[in-house]
């Protein structure tokens, strides 16, 4: 799956976008220093979100919005359309 697909998986999930989780979790003091676990952890008692979900918002927790060229426009099963992500919501684009 792509990092875009875990996003939307994730807001399909919680009824929050993306973007609302990642704000979320700054109010919780979470940031690019806070370790992938306790993130994880948090994603998973309070959304019911596991790994994969959780690491691609982890990723743009520690990274931005941004991602890899490697999977842009390739035709496997973790192709992207554009190296910088989605995160305000399916029901933007």
């Amino acid at each position: 799956m792509s990092f875009q697909a875990y996003l939307d998986g994730a807001e399909k999930k919680t009824g929050k976008t993306p973007a609302e989780l990642l704000a979320e979790a700054a109010s919780r003091g979470y940031d690019g220093t806070t370790k992938a676990g306790v993130f994880l952890e948090w994603l998973k008692t309070d959304h019911d979100l596991g790994r994969g979900h959780g690491m691609a918002l982890y990723h743009v927790l520690k990274n931005g919005a941004q991602i890899s060229e490697k999977h842009v426009a390739t035709t496997g099963s973790h192709r992207d359309e554009s190296t910088t992500l989605r995160l305000d919501g399916v029901a933007n684009r």
